[in-house]
């Protein structure tokens, strides 16, 4: 994209009070209250709730939700994320089975999983990324299961025992630039989560690879396409692209709000570039119409 290409179309709104098109109201349906009474009697975790995602209402309203395996305290304090970080509990070995169950009970036919980030393990949460697509597998006849996986610390074995459960999609967030790496996210590394696309790429050649990147926190445009340019030479064919949105006033704030104008300019730009899809928008998370997404790549 030209330097100033979304600044020349569209004006990008200075942090300030939050803009017109981020504003919306929130209401709850009868679905919604199903979808919320069942993970919590099944003492389950979404990253929709943990991560407090705007769509939250919207997915839950439609009868889905993100799966947050390991429980919902994070060993990392990404400085942009509301999942709590402190010391986790032990892995739960019935887990698995529970969130299998609740997708077959909420009719799903694909199933986002994730997890908070485990470096307290030996395996990173690998094996348990495994046990519940196999557990997903074994309860519901022909579903598609997607993978939002941690680094792993950069464990080749621990990112195999994920690739060999056969998920459909495996997600990996790049999150933002690398210059914004020691600020947003300070124990992660770039280059090292570029690597899980390089090895899954090389190991697995015929598994989609998904990534998401956040706006609004400083970057540049010409940084963004670096970015985005990167994540296609690793094997990344599928993006997610949103605006970053503060938690709370203990985490980073925004820099700048995109309009959904630019937004639509990112997501012609990465098409051009060479992604197979792309989702682009200021609510646009990275498993925001995720079934959609991978059936128009089917």
């Amino acid at each position: 994209m030209d330097r100033d290409v979304c600044r020349d179309q569209v004006k990008v709104y200075q942090r300030k009070r939050k803009p017109v098109w981020l504003r919306r109201s929130l209401p709850t349906s009868p679905e919604y209250e199903k979808v919320r009474r069942l993970i919590g009697e099944s003492s389950l975790h979404t990253v929709c709730q943990e991560a407090k995602c705007p769509n939250q209402w919207e997915c839950f309203s439609s009868r889905t939700a993100t799966f947050m395996i390991l429980g919902e305290v994070c060993t990392r304090g990404c400085r942009f994320c509301a999942v709590a970080g402190g010391k986790p509990l032990p892995p739960d070995p019935e887990e698995p089975g529970r969130v299998a169950e609740a997708a077959r009970e909420l009719n799903l036919s694909y199933v986002v999983v994730t997890s908070v980030t485990r470096d307290d393990l030996e395996d990173g949460g690998s094996s348990a990324f495994a046990a519940t697509i196999r557990a997903l597998r074994d309860t519901i006849d022909g579903v598609y299961v997607e993978v939002l996986i941690p680094d792993f610390q950069g464990s080749e074995i621990d990112l195999q025992c994920v690739i060999d459960a056969k998920p459909d999609v495996l997600n990996h967030n790049i999150e933002t630039v690398p210059r914004l790496y020691d600020t947003v996210r300070p124990q992660a590394i770039y280059q090292r989560s570029l690597d899980v696309f390089r090895y899954a790429a090389k190991t697995a050649p015929s598994m989609p690879l998904k990534s998401g990147i956040m706006l609004g926190l400083g970057e540049t445009d010409a940084e963004v396409e670096v970015t985005l340019s990167d994540l296609l030479a690793a094997g990344c064919s599928i993006l997610t692209i949103g605006q970053y949105l503060q938690p709370s006033k203990d985490h980073l704030p925004v820099e700048t709000y995109v309009t959904p104008e630019a937004f639509d300019a990112w997501k012609t730009k990465a098409l051009a570039m060479g992604f197979a899809d792309v989702a682009s928008g200021p609510f646009v998370r990275s498993s925001y119409k995720a079934k959609e997404l991978f059936e128009s790549n089917g």
